[in-house]
């Protein structure tokens, strides 16, 4: 895996990116834990987790980005679980590892009537996170991830609202400014989830306006809009060239200035710049479209891009060339 580069001259001119896919950080042992698991050797990834205990941003981000690597490898950290069960972190990277094998095999909710046995797997993975995250939860009361990763639990077996709000008050309790636990909450407050879009923007503006100036919680309001959009205005997803109302981009720039990601990025830094960029780009507004989308450094967050439908990086890179930035 090759580092993204930003290509030198002035801002007038094309610039060129390298993009990176799947990897919205900039962690170079996250980048060697993610290749050393999808090559089999789970000790690494465990390494890497085990590194970011004092830190739950970084610790939630990694847990995130192992367990995707480590989609149908779930057997290997069951291994590892086995030889040393009292560690929290590799129940942690089980439970999540076995969400995201879930909701990779997740059938169209069009097809589940004809696909009633891929959605009897899907369940069946689904709950088996369960077990382990609690696990992890029970060996460090403390820690809000494995929360976290059962927010998302609860989204992917359609919880009840209480179980959801309760899950919610877990995370929130331990961590109040967790980026990862506020990204499943939006989704789960979501419109295309059952919730209520003025709930949503509510949850979004409330974190915007507790959070410090580097804090990138800001970029909960694209988020809230995206989702939005996707269940409100399905009709603008495929080929629209502005999804933002001037009202809407003004919330959305509001946002962006109340955020700024400081001398030390937050882990979630590129994640939020993907988020702003994208925003931008659809709202026609090219100049901070191009800010936000150049300090992405070629590395495409899958939120949200996917909310474009066909493939993420395709999206990404169209947005790149549309605003004069050349990839490689």
């Amino acid at each position: 895996m090759e580092r993204s580069t930003l290509g030198a001259g002035p801002p007038s001119r094309a610039r060129a990116v390298q993009v990176v896919v799947g990897r919205p950080w900039r962690d170079p042992v996250l980048d060697q834990a993610v290749n050393a698991v999808r090559d089999r050797f789970m000790r690494l990834g465990a390494h890497a987790l085990a590194e970011a205990r004092a830190d739950v941003e970084l610790r939630s981000q990694r847990v995130e980005a192992l367990a995707k690597a480590a989609c149908g490898l779930s057997r290997g950290i069951e291994m590892l679980v086995s030889e040393d069960p009292s560690n929290p972190d590799l129940w942690l990277w089980l439970g999540r590892t076995r969400v995201e094998e879930a909701w990779r095999i997740r059938p169209d909710a069009r097809a589940r009537a004809v696909q009633a046995a891929g959605y009897k797997a899907y369940t069946t993975t689904m709950r088996a996170a369960r077990d382990p995250l609690m696990r992890a939860a029970s060996l460090w009361p403390e820690d809000p991830v494995p929360w976290e990763a059962m927010l998302w639990l609860a989204l992917g077996l359609d919880a009840d609202r209480e179980e959801k709000d309760a899950l919610w008050a877990q995370a929130n309790s331990r961590y109040p400014t967790l980026y990862g636990a506020h990204v499943a909450r939006v989704v789960s407050l979501s419109p295309q989830w059952g919730g209520l879009p003025e709930e949503m923007f509510d949850f979004a503006r409330v974190a915007l306006s507790t959070a410090s100036r580097e804090d990138p919680r800001a970029a909960l309001i694209p988020l809230a809009y995206f989702e939005y959009f996707v269940q409100e205005r399905s009709g603008l997803i495929r080929g629209s060239s502005s999804w933002f109302s001037q009202e809407e981009c003004r919330d959305v720039e509001a946002a962006a200035r109340g955020w700024f990601e400081g001398a030390r990025p937050h882990p979630r830094t590129i994640e939020a710049h993907n988020l702003f960029g994208a925003a931008f780009h659809l709202a026609d507004a090219r100049r901070p479209a191009r800010q936000h989308l150049l300090r992405t450094l070629g590395r495409p967050s899958s939120l949200p891009w996917t909310y474009l439908g066909g493939d993420e990086v395709g999206q990404y890179v169209k947005a790149l060339r549309h605003l004069n930035v050349t990839t490689a």
